[in-house]
């Protein structure tokens, strides 16, 4: 890099990652287009290697522009609190921020990211709540939400972190006692956990080409803890997010050929309420945290 870096540019990167074209980027800067997409190029230009590339969809973080998310958040973070301490306000970033989400993510995904912003920012108390419930941001029920829909109100704000996979997947001791499936129509000779009153299950093996009946899953509930924990007391088969099972050595993944449809998670704020910058710092901690766990 024989020129000065230079430090202006950093807004147009994040700010093109976090919304995915160079169009969505200049409206949250208030720029132009073409300015974002001249700021794009001379960053890659500065640090000699391809940030984005350039899909008809818009734009397609690389591996380098992933690696350097959290840097570039600790670098405008810093740039802020620059300007906040210059501008004679308080330092300390304090206070509480309550988040909502379901219960599988509330319980296996969020606890280690929210261990390490724990860390990060000891100032800040967070109230998680747990429920498969939408919480309603618009009445602050919740300050951030992590969901798998993307909301239609225009004044909330969402972005797109990955996608929930999912897998079949039983116990070990299931398995020794019933066999291992080796392709998907073998399902229905197994004992399967589903769902009581929701028809999703049945609705995917539709989907599959496959016509179940409710009572085709021996066990069943809605509740998704008590869900996973049916499928690991080794009561038969069951549909879990991998994320859920990837640290339980006693369950196993199964059928790897079998296409169940990922989920979307999104990371919601008020629009409003972003511009707080305890608010801020938990949104862009928990984007960069959960974005690396899915």
């Amino acid at each position: 890099m024989n020129t000065p870096f230079d430090w202006n540019l950093v807004p147009s990167f994040l700010a093109a990652l976090d919304h995915g074209s160079l169009l969505g980027a200049a409206r949250a800067l208030g720029g132009s287009q073409p300015t974002l997409g001249r700021h794009i190029a001379l960053l890659e230009e500065q640090l000699g290697c391809v940030l984005f590339e350039r899909t008809g969809r818009g734009l397609l973080p690389t591996e380098r522009a992933l690696a350097l998310a959290a840097a570039a958040r600790a670098m405008q973070s810093s740039a802020g609190e620059f300007a906040h301490q210059a501008t004679g306000g308080a330092s300390a970033l304090e206070g509480t921020v309550r988040i909502s989400a379901s219960d599988p993510v509330a319980c296996w995904l969020l606890p280690p990211i929210l261990a390490r912003l724990r860390l990060a920012l000891p100032e800040i108390q967070v109230e998680l709540v747990a429920s498969n419930a939408v919480s309603n941001l618009l009445q602050r029920e919740a300050d951030i939400a992590l969901r798998m829909v993307q909301p239609a109100q225009a004044s909330l704000v969402a972005r797109r972190l990955g996608r929930v996979t999912f897998s079949a997947c039983a116990h070990r001791d299931y398995l020794r006692r019933r066999g291992t499936p080796r392709e998907p129509g073998d399902l229905l000779a197994h004992e399967l956990v589903g769902a009581d009153r929701s028809t999703e299950m049945i609705d995917g093996f539709a989907a599959l080409g496959v016509a179940v009946r409710r009572e085709a899953f021996a066990t069943r509930t809605d509740d998704l803890i008590a869900y996973w924990q049916l499928v690991r007391a080794g009561l038969g088969i069951g549909f879990v997010a991998d994320y859920v099972t990837r640290d339980d050595p006693e369950v196993v993944r199964l059928l790897p050929m079998l296409r169940i449809p990922a989920l979307p998670l999104w990371l919601v704020v008020h629009r409003e309420i972003r511009s707080n910058r305890r608010i801020r710092a938990v949104y862009d901690f928990l984007a960069d945290g959960v974005s690396v766990a899915l």
